[in-house]
């Protein structure tokens, strides 16, 4: 079959592409452009195809400065900026959580007790918009280095980076500086009935090196897994924190007070058995909990207060942790190290680290998590001045319990998952790698599942 003279005259253009018989300016433009093309598509399927849409996200997360709590406005008022106090619930059998943007902030989780009543276990407000003034840290996630840092410095291919001191006069560094995590409104950029995620764009805030991109993933279920066989409501935390442009340190961690008698007592002292199966050391600290070098073993400091080894209640051997928390504080506020058993668990497994649980309502809580030490604050510093919920107050007067109205000394406890406290400043401790992240480098994973039972 002959073809058309228009096919031949396409064929002769194809091939002179293809194969020219000299080179000309125009040929040689041609083929700049055919490469230039074919650079720009690999560029892409290596690059931008992964980072694009994860800075995308991070642009709507961005939010460098916290807005106050909105005033209130006519119903025709415009909803142009998401209300930062707006409660998020998920849910599922036997357990709901409530969540704010303000932090990525958890501010009610009910179980049930050993009589099947729901009982909300933790401290906050159930007015949210209180949590603007909130510095007690009641729940959040708190970053971008968690814990404390001493003299609001640290030291980065030698060069020194200094963040805003907010502790003991100027002294050191609470939870990233005067404006944290906790401080920042998060994004939603995720909801499901049993899952959220809240994002936040973080662009060298409060004096640290780069930008960073963190995800904060909350989700409640009950599915039986080989970590969870009898199917018992569970809380999964995933928090994974990207560095974006330059070395910088990352250590996030959850803030969350929790107290297991649901306010039915005065404190948790004679009630809450606390276990720590796997924290034999802690971080040796001085008078303003800066860590001193030292790695203690909780045998033998402070005549073994600090042991939870063994199960024990929190107000067992309280009296004999005076100074252990502090100059003039007894208690605990401390950094205990996970050590996993050799040939047991890789150093960045899930094992279960925490073992709390109330003879009041007979709640117990598993707390696992990939990380390499757990902060234990026993909430030495409260004093009365902040309010038990009137959601928490009620369910005890309809119980008939005459529980307290105020949150006393004592009456809750911090569990932190983290890495070691300040392990920025001390490289001997060979903490650097999982607390310095680069952008050619693996994301900041902090895992935790927070585990309810009942006895």
């Amino acid at each position: 079959m002959l073809l058309p003279s228009s096919l031949f005259q396409l064929r002769d253009q194809f091939r002179f592409l293809i194969c020219p018989a000299r080179f000309s300016i125009r040929v040689v433009v041609l083929y700049s452009y055919l490469f230039l093309g074919a650079l720009a598509l690999l560029f892409y399927v290596m690059y931008l195809k992964h980072s694009l849409p994860a800075f995308l996200l991070g642009l709507l997360a961005h939010d460098a400065v916290a807005t106050p709590a909105p005033a209130s406005t006519s119903e025709s008022a415009p909803d142009s900026v998401p209300d930062p106090y707006k409660v998020y619930t998920i849910s599922a059998n036997n357990i709901t959580a409530k969540l704010i943007g303000r932090g990525a902030r958890l501010t009610s989780i009910l179980v049930p007790d050993r009589d099947g009543k729901l009982q909300d276990v933790i401290v906050g407000y159930d007015d949210t918009t209180k949590y603007e003034n909130d510095t007690n840290y009641f729940g959040p996630v708190v970053g971008r280095y968690a814990n404390r840092i001493k003299n609001g410095t640290f030291t980065i291919d030698d060069k020194e980076y200094h963040v805003p001191e907010n502790e003991n006069g100027g002294l050191d560094t609470l939870h990233g500086g005067k404006i944290g995590y906790d401080k920042r409104d998060w994004t939603v950029t995720a909801h499901t009935d049993t899952s959220i995620t809240f994002s936040f764009y973080d662009q060298a805030l409060q004096g640290f090196p780069g930008d960073v991109l963190t995800h904060a993933t909350f989700t409640v279920g009950n599915d039986i897994t080989p970590e969870n066989p009898k199917g018992l409501p569970q809380l999964t935390s995933r928090i994974v924190a990207l560095s974006l442009t330059e070395k910088t340190p990352i250590m996030l961690a959850n803030h969350i007070y929790w107290n297991l008698n649901a306010f039915r007592e005065e404190n948790v002292l004679k009630d809450t058995t606390l276990h720590l199966p796997l924290s034999s050391r802690y971080i040796a600290s001085d008078g303003i909990l800066i860590p001193n070098g030292t790695i203690g073993t909780v045998d033998t400091a402070y005549n073994g207060a600090a042991d939870f080894t063994s199960p024990k209640l929190i107000g067992k051997d309280i009296e004999e942790a005076a100074g252990i928390c502090g100059t003039g504080c007894t208690g605990y506020d401390n950094c205990f190290l996970v050590d996993r058993p050799v040939g047991y668990a890789a150093p960045d497994s899930m094992v279960p680290v925490v073992r709390m649980s109330s003879s009041a309502t007979g709640i117990g809580l598993q707390v696992s998590t990939n990380q390499a030490a757990i902060q234990i604050y026993s909430c030495n510093g409260q004093n009365g001045t902040v309010p038990v919920k009137p959601s928490q107050l009620k369910r005890n007067k309809e119980d008939g319990v005459d529980g307290p109205a105020v949150v006393n000394q004592y009456g809750c406890v911090v569990i932190e998952t983290e890495d070691w406290i300040d392990g920025i400043n001390r490289p001997e401790w060979g903490r650097l790698p999982y607390q310095i992240f680069t952008p050619d480098g693996p994301a900041a994973v902090n895992l935790a599942t927070y585990q309810f039972s009942t006895f």
